[in-house]
């Protein structure tokens, strides 16, 4: 864990969390979450800390309580490839405990964050007690799969860049929103690193985002972006 980081005296209640019911891994029942609450130690991380650095060895599963987190993954030559921004209530190192191996990403904050830090032999003990927490964690795997693949075929196969950024903040939009009505997140990438998550160049991002807003299809306000026609996006995106 970053030295940055801060343990919280106060931890908040995991049966409290606004972001618990429209997330995976944390709806748990009563019981199990009552344990689960008394695991690992929350901690408070600044803006640009590093959670834990790709090929470090696993020391955790930090469960995200707020904030947003960078993954990235880098090559040889010092490129760095953003995979995606994990948002409250996402687990993060997960692949990495469950199967015994290293930290396969870079997990950076992109704003104040809270995460809970677990132990690894905590964190397989609770598995190993509660099965439902056992099948949260397989659904969770399952859709870092499914999003890897489907992020896969949108750089390989999107006809545009407009229409793979298109996708990205659909999919930021729809993980921000935790299910509400509205599309609405902050946007903490700056163009250049946005450019990187989908697939094109920092000019090409800003002049589609002037379209975008041209068109009505999203609405900026400084940091904020709400996505306002949702279903011409996904054509976009298609």
């Amino acid at each position: 864990m970053n030295p940055s980081a801060t343990p919280l005296r106060r931890q908040s209640s995991c049966a409290s969390c606004a972001y618990r019911s429209s997330r995976m891994f944390c709806n748990l029942s009563p019981t199990a979450l009552m344990e689960f609450d008394g695991l690992g130690m929350q901690m408070s991380l600044p803006k640009g800390a590093i959670v834990f650095h790709e090929d470090d060895v696993s020391n955790g599963v930090l469960i995200l309580c707020t904030g947003q987190v960078k993954l990235s993954c880098s090559s040889k030559d010092g490129r760095t490839l953003i995979l995606k921004i994990a948002m409250a209530g996402d687990v993060l190192g997960l692949g990495a405990v469950m199967s015994g191996c290293r930290y396969e990403v870079t997990a950076e904050t992109l704003e104040p964050t809270i995460v809970k830090n677990i132990r690894p032999d905590e964190f397989l003990a609770f598995l190993e007690k509660h099965g439902q927490a056992s099948m949260h964690a397989a659904k969770a795997l399952s859709e870092e799969y499914k999003s890897a693949f489907f992020d896969a075929r949108r750089l390989a196969l999107s006809p545009s860049a407009a229409g793979r950024l298109a996708a990205v903040l659909l999919d930021w939009g729809r993980a921000a929103s935790a299910g509400k009505p509205e599309m609405i997140f902050t946007m903490t990438l700056t163009h250049e690193e946005l450019a990187n998550l989908a697939g094109t160049s920092r000019e090409t991002v800003t002049r589609a985002l002037g379209r975008f807003q041209k068109d009505k299809l999203i609405e900026i306000r400084g940091t904020s972006i709400t996505i306002m026609a949702p279903a011409r996006l996904e054509a976009l995106a298609s």
